[in-house]
């Protein structure tokens, strides 16, 4: 697919269609490790997943713009796909164990395993996440939200 430069706010929106998958996969994860390990906490999974929403937009609205200058007019294939997707997982991924650590007050298994098994279930998500949003024809979410707010 032919790639065009994507507007800011396409870039947020994304980030935040993103963040809710993510952010539900991780709070999932978090209570499997946990329960697992017999110390069971929703609480600590909404913490770490809340933490997470928020920063890791941040940081994920970033590469967005860093891949935006990278793709520049160029075509996007699965393989570019898979090379942001990987970028992706190694930040993503660094920063869910810090956060995991920072809010279980321990940096040792549970959080390693938290990590380990959202780099292979985002894997997947995150890919298929992009691949959809290069289905979605550019201005077509400008275009909603004009047609919203006109209409008001």
């Amino acid at each position: 697919m032919s790639y065009n430069k994507e507007s800011h706010l396409r870039s947020i929106i994304k980030g935040v269609s993103w963040r809710i998958i993510a952010t539900t996969d991780t709070i999932l994860v978090v209570l499997l490790v946990t329960c697992l390990s017999g110390n069971c906490s929703i609480q600590d999974a909404l913490k770490i997943g809340f933490f997470e929403f928020f920063i890791k937009l941040a940081i994920y609205y970033f590469h967005e713009r860093i891949w935006q200058y990278a793709l520049k007019d160029s075509v996007v294939s699965k393989k570019l796909t898979l090379y942001k997707t990987i970028s992706w997982r190694i930040i993503a991924t660094t920063m869910t164990f810090i956060i995991s650590g920072a809010i279980l007050d321990v940096y040792g298994e549970t959080a390693l395993y938290i990590a380990l098994i959202e780099l292979f279930s985002k894997f997947i998500l995150y890919y298929l996440h992009e691949r959809l949003w290069l289905k979605l024809p550019l201005g077509q979410i400008r275009n909603f939200f004009l047609q919203k707010r006109n209409k008001h």
